[in-house]
């Protein structure tokens, strides 16, 4: 029996992005997003309802302002106290685990999905999603870009506007695109 589209992502195979069933799950998390972002702040709570419901897992005390935008949301796993500021987007095509007491400033994206080298299979609708990996206690500044296929150590610092490329070890602080360690 062939594996649909959405067991090859979720089996980090390359997989057709354009196809019915993702679709649907897509449609699914945009109404999540739209219904958090569009309850007043006192009616929302630390994450709307229809998000929290859609999330992977969500630890106590995590919370993520509005506007927020994922692709599925199921992928999404947030430590207790996590911290996503405003505008953060996370395209969740594989799995994102943040670990407790994590911060993301305002504007930072992770994208897990990897679209073909070959024009042809690009055109096609191919991708691959590669997962990323978020210690506890980071701290990633506004506007930080995390691509798929990275582990962030425990205590490291992503400098605002960086581009993590590379895994980042523990208590280091990276900056700049390509995000590179420096001296804390």
């Amino acid at each position: 029996m062939a594996l649909s589209e959405r067991d090859k992502m979720a089996a980090g195979e390359w997989y057709n992005c354009v196809d019915p069933e993702l679709d649907a799950m897509r449609a699914v998390a945009a109404d999540a997003v739209f219904e958090h972002r569009s309850l007043p702040p006192a009616e929302r709570g630390d994450i709307a309802p229809m998000l929290r419901a859609l999330l992977g897992s969500a630890g106590e005390g995590a919370r993520i302002e509005a506007p927020f935008h994922c692709a599925y949301g199921f992928n999404i796993h947030l430590g207790a106290g996590v911290f996503l500021n405003a505008g953060c987007t996370i395209l969740d095509t594989a799995p994102v685990r943040i670990g407790k007491a994590t911060m993301l400033g305002p504007n930072v994206q992770i994208y897990c999905p990897e679209h073909h080298k070959d024009a042809a299979e690009r055109r096609a609708g191919l991708e691959i999603g590669r997962p990323v990996e978020i210690g506890e206690n980071v701290w990633i500044g506004g506007g930080a870009i995390l691509l798929g296929g990275i582990t962030i150590g425990d205590d490291a610092i992503v400098g605002a506007g960086s581009v993590v490329t590379k895994d980042v070890a523990v208590n280091t602080t990276v900056v700049g695109n390509p995000a590179r360690p420096i001296a804390r």
